[in-house]
């Protein structure tokens, strides 16, 4: 946006009181210049678009402190946060353009047709369709994260206490747990989805003990929906096999389960047909004309989820690469990084085995607030700086009432 065109809309005094703010907000990167154009301008970086979440997350009530990153995607971000009243939930914020494939680094025409922010509004599509298919599927009953809230590109969800199934050396008795997951992958057709991911690493797995001396149950929890299609797309059954066979291959090379029985096939699965989740989605928010916008992103940019034979490689998209220059970044290894799920407790390298012993403590109460920030973020002059951020355990708890009193308005 031109300069001329910031102060017209802000009313603010030209050559003061504009310059001021826009060198406050570029200072801690929540804008950046914008480079090799005809005119004096700025833009907006992921970092304000954080703020801005942020802001609103606040303003709702859903969010009182953030924690710490816990977790990496190929195009998100995952952070630990807490409700004012110390509940422990998830902070997903998605980065699409953050990574592409080699075989499509440069085809990102379709892009260039809109007038800029491509990556935010993309990283916006990606996050509201996962809240709705979150909120459809938690709903019907369907094994998936507490949805909380969501904001411009970010989602909030409840923490699950559980391991990623990748990071699982073995079980006592893998049956059961194969047959769940399957039944989930038949299920949702019935209810008109296939989730298009469906693999050791977007599955989180529970244990779960009746009392001291019962058995231990293993309950999956499954993640990650912005590949998630209609039985209607052109390539269901082609999702639909391949969610399948990843959880048969996985079985087979990690815990050695091979099934006798073959299947399950989608044309058996849609067969009965309980309820269309796709189309009460499109009728609660996320549109047709969405869902197109996010698939063809996905397609030109060859995200096609979390599967260990994806070749990846670090590329930034055109509005995220600046901020990458300006240090506004730091870029894991994507193939450390990748599939790292949204939910679930941070790990080491030690890989459990579950279904006998618990091989590392749960997440506690204390255990997370301590590492908790209270951020201070106001709507005037000066913004926040790195002086202001508190640490919970050093500062006695506020409500939000006194916080707002004191702050003008606070997280």
């Amino acid at each position: 946006m031109p300069t001329p065109l910031i102060a017209q809309i802000s009313a603010l005094r030209s050559g003061t009181g504009v310059h001021k703010s826009i060198s406050n907000l570029a200072k801690i990167g929540l804008i950046a210049k914008v480079k090799n154009a005809k005119y004096d301008g700025y833009r907006l970086t992921y970092g304000g678009l954080d703020y801005l979440a942020l802001h609103t997350h606040q303003k709702s009530a859903t969010v009182y402190s953030v924690g710490n990153q816990i977790g990496i995607g190929k195009e998100s971000d995952i952070l630990v946060c807490a409700s004012e009243s110390g509940k422990q939930l998830v902070l997903k914020i998605h980065r699409l353009g953050r990574i592409s494939f080699r075989t499509v680094k440069a085809n990102r025409d379709y892009l260039r047709n809109r007038q800029g922010g491509s990556w935010m509004y993309m990283s916006r599509l990606a996050a509201l369709k996962e809240y709705e298919f979150m909120k459809a599927l938690r709903r019907e009953g369907f094994p998936v994260p507490e949805p909380i809230g969501q904001n411009r590109h970010t989602v909030i969800m409840g923490l699950i206490d559980a391991f990623p199934m990748r990071q699982i050396a073995k079980v006592g008795d893998p049956s059961p747990l194969y047959a769940e997951l399957l039944a989930i992958i038949v299920r949702l057709a019935q209810h008109g989805l296939i989730h298009g991911d469906f693999n050791e690493f977007n599955i989180l797995v529970e244990e779960k003990q009746g009392s001291a001396d019962g058995p231990v149950t293993l309950v999956p929890t499954m993640i990650d929906f912005p590949q998630m299609v209609s039985i209607d797309h052109a390539n269901a059954e082609y999702y639909f096999d391949r969610d399948v066979a990843c959880i048969k291959r996985f079985f087979d090379r990690r815990f050695g389960f091979t099934s006798d029985e073959p299947g399950p096939f989608f044309q058996d699965a849609i067969k009965t047909i309980s309820k269309r989740l796709d189309v009460h989605v499109q009728a609660s928010g996320f549109s047709k004309k969405m869902a197109k916008e996010l698939e063809m992103y996905m397609k030109e940019n060859g995200v096609d989820g979390d599967a260990p034979e994806a070749e990846a490689t670090a590329e930034y998209g055109e509005e995220t690469q600046e901020d990458v220059e300006h240090g506004q970044y730091h870029v894991d290894d994507p193939e450390d990084g990748e599939g790292v799920p949204e939910v679930g407790p941070a790990t080491d390298d030690t890989v459990p085995i579950l279904g006998h012993t618990r091989t590392a403590e749960p997440l506690t109460s204390t255990s997370i607030t301590s590492h908790m920030t209270i951020l201070d973020i106001r709507d005037n002059n000066p913004l926040p700086t790195l002086s202001e951020i508190k640490h919970m355990s050093e500062e006695p708890r506020i409500s939000t009432k006194t916080a707002k009193k004191n702050a003008g308005w606070a997280i």
